[in-house]
């Protein structure tokens, strides 16, 4: 069985689904690699958590080599080629809708990523077969998942029993009803693409039969993406950005992602000073450090080859100073600002050579645009609704651009010699998450169970709800939510112990012996596997 954490000198796996999880541990008890046991996990968690993730999404990757060497991969699919400001301005559009063709405009990127991280595999020595890594995923495709509480609740929702799209209902749905807790959906033709990506590989995806099909079905419902931008499209190596701090070096994505606010938020935050875990001067520290990160990433990120800001400069000790010199200590800056939201999933793995991979696959919104293709059983994103139709904005819809992204998937170097594979799900509360479980963890030596089980907070928007308060799980004190509202921050406790709009957060660890733990989060369906 599964459980929220686990301990091994050969690999830890852990992800928001235990299938996923086990499905990677198992690579690693074959000999296998982490990044090999990550693809594996990447893989079977499509299938077994198809609502947060889909190989239609997009995936962002840390990895962390044995040398030292710290790489970053962006698998973010850009704009397809009919994809203009005039396209939906000649339908009459003004925003990009949520759902639907028009939401799925922007190419598949996280199977072009699952290339590149394998290609960094073979030359660290994986030899695990392509079939070996896509086995589990086959299975439980074929034989179907039960819908876990998640998936449920979702499709419950009226934001989930209420999406318009082809192919959803035909997907999700039984006899016209969304399933309840328990009830196995089988994801039709998936197996089928996943057993022709393991035959024919996965360039196949791009350039191949798959995808000639998904062209096919994307021309036929309307989106504006087409099989020359398929053809086209390539994940790529770049520099990850990172912070110095005094318990170590963190890394993380760079633009066109939020990373830069979990980065933000940990610098500013040390410069505050020190601080009791759970009190007062803690949460009122990570909050207002957030609303500095935010707005510095909403005024500059966008697309990496159209950055004109030099992130890397808001890292600086100077900077991080000057940005917490505006924190007033006993009071709360104005909010709100605009914020964003998403469904994700965060795995992570670390072997026993000292490997760590930090992975977030996505579709954006739950379902993401909610369009299954019937060709390949594909569900599409609707990352592309970040974009502005305004031309003047600082994310401009344009053919070929990617679009604002909330995944920050994290790394650290810990001085002590620790390395720490660390992230979460959870649209604008991501880097909020990853601040504060680090925190805890790193600052105050919190062990990360712990770190990760202990109630959290959330400011602004998430999963389409239109608040922009911080809300609060109810297991901290009365007199700190107390504290925070005396000090002006508009609080609102949620009803329950563990809320999943607060993320799915897990990390694995590995020490200078060799001692490897990992833990998932309580919030989730997931959990750690042990090799």
């Amino acid at each position: 069985m599964t459980e929220l954490s686990a301990k091994s000198r050969r690999g830890v796996v852990v992800a928001p689904h235990v299938l996923a999880a086990e499905a990677g541990a198992a690579i690693l008890k074959e000999g296998g690699n982490a990044i090999e046991a990550a693809v594996a996990a990447a893989a079977a968690i499509v299938p077994a958590y198809p609502h947060m993730n889909h190989i239609g999404g997009d995936g962002f990757w840390i990895v962390r080599e044995p040398s030292g060497k710290v790489r970053y991969i962006e698998a973010a699919g850009f704009a397809g080629a009919k994809a203009t400001i005039d396209f939906y301005k000649a339908q009459g559009i003004s925003v990009i809708p949520e759902r639907g063709a028009n939401a799925a405009l922007t190419v598949p990127g996280a199977i072009g990523g699952w290339q590149v991280v394998l290609e960094a595999s073979k030359a660290l020595g994986g030899k695990m077969p392509l079939a070996k890594l896509l086995e589990a995923a086959i299975a439980i495709a074929k034989k179907g998942s039960p819908v876990t509480h998640s998936m449920a609740v979702r499709l419950a929702s009226d934001r989930g029993s209420n999406i318009q799209a082809p192919g959803f209902e035909e997907a999700f749905f039984i006899n016209g009803k969304p399933p309840k807790m328990g009830d196995t959906l089988k994801p039709g033709r998936l197996a089928n693409t996943f057993e022709q990506l393991a035959k024919a590989g996965l360039d196949d995806f791009y350039r191949g039969d798959v995808g000639r099909e998904i062209a096919s079905d994307l021309e036929k419902i309307g989106s504006p993406v087409t099989r020359a931008d398929l053809e086209k499209f390539r994940a790529v190596l770049r520099e990850p950005i990172k912070v110095r701090l005094s318990s170590g070096t963190v890394y993380t994505s760079p633009a066109p992602t939020q990373g830069i606010t979990t980065l933000l938020m940990l610098g500013i935050y040390e410069k505050l000073g020190p601080a009791k875990p759970e009190s007062y001067e803690f949460l009122h520290g990570l909050i207002e450090a957030a609303k500095r990160g935010m707005l510095i990433r909403m005024r500059t990120v966008t697309d990496f080859e159209r950055m004109m800001a030099n992130l890397e400069d808001y890292l600086t000790p100077a900077a991080l100073e000057k940005e917490a010199k505006k924190i007033d200590p006993k009071k709360a800056a104005p909010w709100p600002q605009p914020a964003g939201e998403g469904d994700t999933i965060w795995l992570g793995a670390v072997d026993s050579s000292g490997l760590a991979v930090s992975y977030i696959q996505s579709l954006y919104f739950e379902f993401g645009s909610g369009c299954v293709l019937p060709s390949t059983g594909i569900v599409m994103q609707n990352r592309g609704i970040s974009f502005s139709l305004d031309p003047k904005a600082l994310n401009p819809l344009e053919p070929g651009r990617r679009p604002f992204h909330t995944l920050c998937p994290a790394m650290a170097e810990l001085a002590d010699g620790r390395v720490l594979s660390f992230g979460t799900m959870g649209g604008e509360g991501q880097p909020q998450t990853n601040a504060t479980v680090f925190t805890r963890h790193v600052t105050y030596n919190v062990p990360i169970a712990e770190a990760i089980d202990r109630p959290r907070f959330i400011l602004g928007r998430t999963w389409g709800t239109e608040i922009t308060n911080v809300r609060v799980e109810n297991r901290f004190s009365p007199e700190v939510i107390d504290a925070l509202r005396k000090a002006g921050h508009d609080v609102q406790v949620l009803p329950e112990a563990y809320e999943e709009i607060l993320g799915h957060a897990g990390g694995v660890e590995i020490d200078t012996k060799g001692n490897i733990e990992g833990a998932h989060d309580p919030r989730s369906d997931g959990g750690a596997a042990g090799a």
